[in-house]
């Protein structure tokens, strides 16, 4: 396939992938709204509705490893193309299912089948554009994200007023064949790309991600801080507004779209300000550990004080976590190109353990304390405590000293 013309790729490279990150987001995201409805249809506990949930996380993850030497070997658009339809599969059968057994397997398909999207989108952004570009064109993917967290908020509830859950997750299936088919026909692949070599290289390079101490710096960060933050928002956070603030679901709703709003303007800041940045000698590593010295000290005051600023802490706190994705480029300038998928995708595989294990861990956590004869809001409580405890210990870990590998 010849090279196309750079005015061509804003269209033929970005959109398409930037239409599967909105997807996937809107995955991760749309049991904050439905979840209740599930919850009252099935009858699920807190632990049931957080391991349901969360099996799109563990799925996600399971996948990084692999999906970093898939896109080293084989490209993003072959990649990324083929995952969606299991993604659309899953949709179909979430959308059909009647039992909780049915359900976690949609959302696991779904967690599978979307593992891609981000990190396809990187890789190609490598292959095809200079590396000062990348940090900008990191946020503007990251905003077609946050559209889509935008779009399972109040859209998402003002949706279920006139659709069932069931038709709108068909519907989403079939949004995710359409992107599947526009990323197999319309994105241009790298000439003379390198796939690599063999298996065993591929693991080498693996290894050498895995035993650097760079990577290690932010590893933690990634687990407790990006992977929490996709836990509580994708569930815990409408638990926690219904518990501990007492919202009913359309205020709840209403907070959601505010929190994505956030997090969607954090994304566009990176988008138009983060080359101009670079360009000026601003270290993005100075605006990552502001910004998750800011993030943390949010949770916490949350956690102690529920009602106090919480219309205004949460969306700040949402724009905190866009910004924690400047890790990703931090992370993968350590190594070389040929190792940039894998980088990535290794960070990834610790927010993702994070995010399927702390929301899961929270279900589990609150469900244990209030059996044990604690009130309500007592548990979330120490659910949020334990949270915010471990992120402030990777902050501090991130605080020491950089060694080289």
């Amino acid at each position: 396939m010849s090279a196309p013309d750079p005015r061509q790729l804003i269209l033929r490279l970005f959109l398409p992938f930037a239409a599967g990150y909105f997807l996937s987001y809107l995955y991760r995201t749309v049991n904050a709204v439905i979840g209740p409805v599930l919850a009252h249809e099935l009858s699920l506990g807190d632990n049931a509705l957080g391991l349901l949930t969360s099996t799109y996380f563990l799925a996600f993850g399971a996948a990084q490893l692999p999906l970093g030497m898939l896109l080293d070997r084989f490209g993003p658009r072959r990649v990324e193309a083929g995952l969606l339809l299991i993604a659309a599969s899953g949709a179909a059968i979430f959308a059909l299912s009647d039992t909780l057994g049915g359900l976690a397997t949609g959302r696991a398909l779904i967690g599978l089948g979307v593992s891609a999207c981000l990190m396809a989108s990187f890789k190609a952004f490598s292959q095809w554009f200079p590396p000062e570009r990348l940090a900008s064109l990191t946020g503007w993917i990251m905003a077609a994200g946050g559209l889509g967290a935008l779009a399972a908020s109040k859209p998402l509830e003002m949706a279920l007023g006139i659709a069932t859950w069931r038709e709108l997750a068909l519907l989403l299936a079939a949004c995710t064949v359409a992107v599947a088919a526009a990323l197999w026909f319309f994105v241009p692949d790298k000439a003379n790309e390198d796939k690599g070599t063999g298996f065993a290289a591929q693991m080498a390079g693996v290894k050498a991600i895995f035993t650097s101490a760079h990577f290690w710096r932010y590893a933690p960060m990634g687990f407790w801080f990006t992977g929490g933050f996709m836990a509580v928002q994708g569930l815990w956070v409408s638990r926690w507004m219904t518990v501990m603030e007492g919202l009913d679901s359309s205020a709840i709703a209403a907070r959601l779209t505010w929190i994505s709003g956030a997090m969607l303007a954090g994304f566009l800041f990176m988008g138009f300000f983060a080359t101009a940045l670079v360009r000026r000698g601003i270290k993005l590593e100075k605006v990552y550990l502001w910004a998750m010295l800011l993030g943390v000290s949010i949770l916490l005051t949350l956690t102690t004080q529920p009602s106090m600023a919480s219309a205004w802490l949460w969306p700040i706190l949402g724009a905190c976590f866009s910004l924690s994705n400047i890790s990703y480029s931090l992370v993968a300038h350590a190594f070389p190109p040929a190792l940039s998928g894998r980088a990535n995708t290794a960070l990834n595989l610790l927010a993702f353990a994070g995010a399927f294990g702390l929301q899961w861990g929270i279900g589990v956590l609150v469900d244990a304390l209030q059996a044990s004869g604690w009130s309500g809001d007592a548990a979330f409580r120490a659910a949020f405590y334990t949270l915010s405890g471990g992120q402030f210990l990777a902050f501090l870990w991130l605080l020491r000293p950089v060694r080289q590998s």
